[in-house]
């Protein structure tokens, strides 16, 4: 079984929460016999394919980007030639250029889109883009959203919801470095022993604005790990505020992240836009059994982090209810222990890699043999939605 992934951004290029998602489906179908191959845009020279933990990658040079949709004429020839060598082409949704090289590509082999987010932002440009859109989620033959939560809420795949169906997204933990003692005890000494932790790119739907207004006035430790579009603004803002209980880290390397994500008291995951459809550095607070906080937006934030259960959820764009939820954490470390260790539970049974390759390689061997049956049952909404 050969797949071909098709996604503007990869490894090592880019580290974002849907490069993980596709790393680690590549990981895990692979060790269920299938083969995979990305392919994906760069800005780098000498751009050759090479191989990532058992899966090939193929990039070219991407020509232009304009309001954040990635552009490559020569993605094009690319994406017919590997397409035509591929069982399945499987897509990941949104980029509204792959939707436009879909059908100049003239890929005819079966096709499977991961619907990871609505499109938010880009409203004027989005009416364009509607047609081409629609024409194209209408061509593939099946659309996976990745919770329950997101698929009651999304009026985009309302109209598709006859082939839709929920595989949640998953990791495994083998595939993250194991902290090392010395840089445990470098940040232990940096940060102190008790501490809330961000971790992401740092854009304009985290909501990171209302994290800083949470932590006026508290002494709450708050970790920032990340760089991105809204970073200065944000430094601004903390530096406004006079904040001296924050620490903005920048960009860390995967045992520098672990090593926080050992260390830290509790996640802050204030992502306050629909544009946050899921929370990949979320899970993997749960991964870690950490406490959560987390808004309601009506997305995966809160099929992972379950309210009073695994953590606490709070309304968007709310600094007094989100300061009021760090407080309850912090003044309650019981509390705090035992939604953790609940969250760890419920990402063993809901949020492994080894469930996720086993949903989409059998969703695999159904397009491949054309015996996919539209409105399979999806995964149940979280408790809290339910």
């Amino acid at each position: 079984m050969r797949v071909l992934h098709f996604y503007k951004t990869y490894y090592p290029d880019s580290v974002g929460g849907i490069e993980q998602v596709i790393r680690q489906l590549c990981v895990g179908t692979g060790r269920l016999g299938v083969s995979n191959t990305v392919l994906s845009l760069s800005r780098h020279d000498k751009l050759v394919p090479f191989e990532f933990e058992g899966h090939q990658v193929h990039r070219v040079p991407l020509n232009v980007e304009i309001a954040s949709n990635a552009i490559s004429l020569q993605s094009i020839g690319a994406l017919a030639r590997l397409a035509r060598q591929a069982d399945i082409v499987h897509y990941h949704f949104p980029w509204p250029f792959m939707d436009l090289a879909h059908f100049m590509a003239r890929v005819r082999k079966p096709s499977v889109v991961t619907y990871h987010s609505d499109i938010v932002r880009q409203r004027h440009l989005l009416r364009l883009y509607q047609p081409l859109k629609h024409r194209f989620l209408e061509s593939v033959d099946t659309i996976v959203a990745a919770s329950p939560n997101y698929l009651a809420s999304s009026p985009v795949l309302e109209r598709y919801r006859d082939k839709t169906r929920v595989i949640t997204y998953g990791l495994d933990k083998n595939t993250y470095p194991q902290p090392d003692p010395d840089r445990l005890a470098h940040w232990r000494a940096r940060v102190g022993p008790k501490f809330f932790l961000f971790v992401g790119v740092l854009r304009y739907y985290k909501g990171l604005h209302v994290l800083l207004e949470a932590a006026a006035g508290t002494d709450f430790p708050v970790v920032i790990v990340g760089t991105g579009p809204v970073e200065q603004e944000l430094k601004e803002q903390a530096a406004r505020l006079g904040l001296k209980n924050v620490l903005f880290t920048g960009a860390l390397d995967e045992p520098d992240k672990i090593a926080l994500l050992t260390l830290c008291y509790a996640i802050a995951f204030p992502s306050h836009l629909r544009s946050e459809a899921f929370g990949i550095s979320l899970l993997e607070g749960a991964m870690y059994g950490k406490p959560m906080i987390s808004c309601e937006i009506g997305t995966g934030t809160t099929y992972i982090n379950i309210d009073g259960d695994t953590g606490l959820v709070t309304p968007p764009s709310d600094p007094a209810a989100l300061r009021a939820a760090m407080r309850i954490l912090w003044d309650n470390p019981e509390l705090a222990r035992q939604m953790g260790r609940r969250a760890e539970a419920r990402y063993q049974e809901v949020f492994t890699s080894e469930q996720m390759a086993a949903d989409y390689t059998a969703l695999y061997h159904e397009l491949a043999t054309g015996r996919v049956t539209p409105g399979e049952p999806s995964a149940p909404l979280a408790p809290a939605q339910a």
